[in-house]
């Protein structure tokens, strides 16, 4: 156990780092990272990551190590940038996010450092924070709240490594002392009920992540208080109310309000880790292709563009212009097609989204995502046209099963594959249900697929373990209700509701989840 003296009144500038003009790409067990930079520069954060990965392994004793599927990382300049990316103003506060959907999950987070070199950096604390929300999902299947979920983020964000390798964990989160310090504080009683999507304010946001972080931490480390963390969240997962569960676990709410107040003027502790956490040594960091190097930011904005029509069509007249400037490169089609596909269909080009993709696949066959888009607008063609026939259905669904073969570990295939049955109107066969299980297996922290996991089971009469498949997002703080939509919904459905309406709407709900943080 270590002692740290936290000093929050004093919190770092940020400054910028200066821009570079060539992507590259590391690989680690868990991770694909894009960023622009020194190569030396990204090999520490890809080591550092990893590093990161493992300490999450060895304290929540998770047995797998690595990632057959791995999440990939893109890292932009500045804090600014990710902002701006995610709500179009430089000036909105968000530092970092990371979103699921039918795609797969990426995180975006960025390379800026504190200029006070007190704690560990920005960038760091920032992509931990998003990590620690993936790692959770992947592996932890309770009931948590949102301040829970929020405050295990913030808690493990502010991990570090000491000169002799070991992890330290519990150590200060900085960034936190303006809304600790100087902003009305969220009493215990309202946090614990409180969703961040909820509040009204950017103020009260960075309130709620504090206050979560701090008692977070105040359950972990303050010996008193050992196990009641453990109680809260099996009293929760039991059924009983969160309120109750607090209270019979914690106390007197009023009290742990007054508990907190003193926390924050102590001399906090953290922990270390028993052994060294390696450094890994197969890290592999290629430059991108040119054609890749061109369109990857584009990528990264089609991603995120959420559903604002103008930002779709401008990415996709600027991916127009990278195709006829690298006309050999699978990579670049393959984004003018998906850019294409996400434009409104009333404006969409169905000639030029095709032609994009048939030129994405002539270089390159195999190319996994191209494939899974070709079958997905093979249905989409028979649905519209009212052609039911089996034989029709089974050659659409070729290029989807291509895509499988060739990268069994991909759950977009897989995914794909199973919705193609739902989207012709009949029972997925069963080998289309385990494929859609190996998917959740692959990505259970991606919600539409979880989703649909979820509504296969009820479908089967397991409606009790679809719903506990609900349960664990049910208070995801980056859900908001349709977290809650989902679990009345499949609760409805063992009580005899209408399964098939329900399923759709919740599913067009999931597909609308992301996660952002401050």
């Amino acid at each position: 156990m270590r002692i740290i003296m936290l000093t929050l009144s004093a919190w770092a500038a940020v400054s910028a780092t200066p821009a570079w003009a060539k992507w590259q790409k590391a690989e680690t067990d868990s991770f694909i990272i894009y960023s622009e930079g020194s190569e030396s520069s990204l090999r520490s954060f890809a080591e550092t990551l990893q590093r990161f990965d493992i300490t999450l392994r060895i304290l929540l004793d998770v047995k797998e190590q690595g990632e057959p599927h791995r999440l990939p990382i893109y890292l932009l300049g500045t804090t600014g940038e990710v902002a701006k990316l995610f709500t179009g103003s430089r000036n909105s506060g968000f530092a970092g996010f990371y979103r699921t959907g039918p795609d797969g999950s990426f995180a975006v987070s960025h390379r800026e450092n504190d200029g006070a070199g007190r704690g560990t950096s920005a960038s760091q604390q920032t992509l931990f924070h998003e990590y620690s929300h993936h790692f959770m999902k992947r592996y932890r299947t309770a009931v948590f709240p949102a301040w829970l979920i929020e405050g295990f983020a913030e808690y493990y964000s502010t991990v570090d490594f000491n000169k002799n390798g070991k992890a330290e964990v519990g150590k200060p989160a900085y960034r936190r002392g303006y809304s600790l310090l100087a902003l009305p504080q969220i009493p215990v009683k309202t946090l614990i009920e409180s969703d961040p999507l909820s509040l009204k304010s950017t103020e009260q946001v960075d309130v709620f992540y504090g206050r979560a972080w701090l008692l977070t931490h105040m359950l972990y480390q303050d010996p008193s208080r050992a196990g009641q963390l453990d109680a809260y969240v099996r009293a929760i997962n039991a059924g009983e109310d969160a309120k109750d569960a607090a209270l019979n676990a914690f106390g007197d709410l009023d009290a742990i309000d007054k508990d907190l107040k003193r926390y924050v003027g102590r001399s906090l502790s953290y922990r270390l880790t028993n052994a060294a956490i390696p450094i890994p040594a197969n890290i592999r960091i290629t430059p991108l292709s040119a054609g890749e190097d061109a369109i990857i930011e584009l990528r990264l904005q089609r991603m995120s563009a959420g559903n604002d029509p103008e930002k779709r069509s401008a990415i996709r007249d600027a991916l127009k212009i990278a195709a006829a400037a690298h006309p050999g490169d699978a990579a670049v089609w393959y984004e003018l097609a998906a850019a294409e596909r996400a434009i409104d269909k009333d404006q969409r080009d169905a000639g030029a989204l095709r032609d994009a993709l048939d030129r994405a696949l002539a270089i390159k066959p195999d190319h996994v995502r191209a494939n899974v888009l070709l079958g997905r607008i093979l249905t989409e063609e028979l649905d519209e046209k009212g052609d039911y026939d089996d034989a029709s259905w089974r050659a659409a669904r070729r290029p989807i099963q291509l895509a499988n073969r060739t990268d069994p570990d991909d759950p977009v295939p897989l995914y794909a594959y199973f919705r193609s049955f739902v989207d012709q109107g009949v029972r997925p066969p069963d080998i289309a249900i385990q494929g859609l299980g190996t998917a959740f297996l692959l990505a259970p922290e991606n919600i539409e697929v979880r989703v649909a996991y979820a509504f296969a089971l009820a479908n089967q009469g397991k409606h009790d373990v679809a719903i506990k498949l609900a349960q664990s997002i049910a208070f995801d703080p980056h859900m908001g209700a349709n977290g809650r939509s989902l679990l009345r919904s499949l609760e409805s459905m063992r009580d005899g509701g209408n399964g098939a309406d329900l399923e759709e709407e919740t599913m067009e709900e999931a597909s609308d989840a992301e996660g952002a943080d401050q």
